[in-house]
């Protein structure tokens, strides 16, 4: 019996340290990826499911013809991170993120969304 319960209470141990290293990952974004909106948005935010770093995320958002559109340094507070807009016209426009979390892990992607009509 006592080596039933050494065993287990190492292997719950165990899963426990798997769970302590989880790192940071994108939530949800607004506007979404691969969506359409009618008119144009003012801002993107993205949350994450960590506190993320200020000083190293960051939001870049670009157009059909790779000039940015945002309006520079990415706003973080805790697990939410955002960046204003330009005005956009019709168009489709590519967004990366870059995310540092708490625990100094980075992760990044990008999606796109259409302002306008298909």
């Amino acid at each position: 019996m006592r080596t039933l319960v050494t065993a287990i209470s190492a292997l719950l141990v165990g899963f426990g340290v798997i769970a302590a290293e989880a790192h940071a990952s994108l939530d949800h974004a607004e506007p979404r990826g691969g969506s359409t909106v009618e008119t144009a948005p003012q801002e993107i935010t993205l949350w994450f499911t960590e506190n993320l770093e200020p000083a190293f995320s960051t939001i870049d958002v670009r157009d059909a013809d790779g000039a940015r559109v945002d309006q520079g340094k990415a706003q973080v507070s805790e697990t939410v991170m955002r960046v204003g807009l330009k005005p956009l016209p019709p168009g489709t426009y590519k967004v990366h993120w870059r995310a540092v979390s708490a625990d100094t892990h980075a992760i990044e992607g990008s999606f796109s969304f259409q302002v306008g009509k298909q």
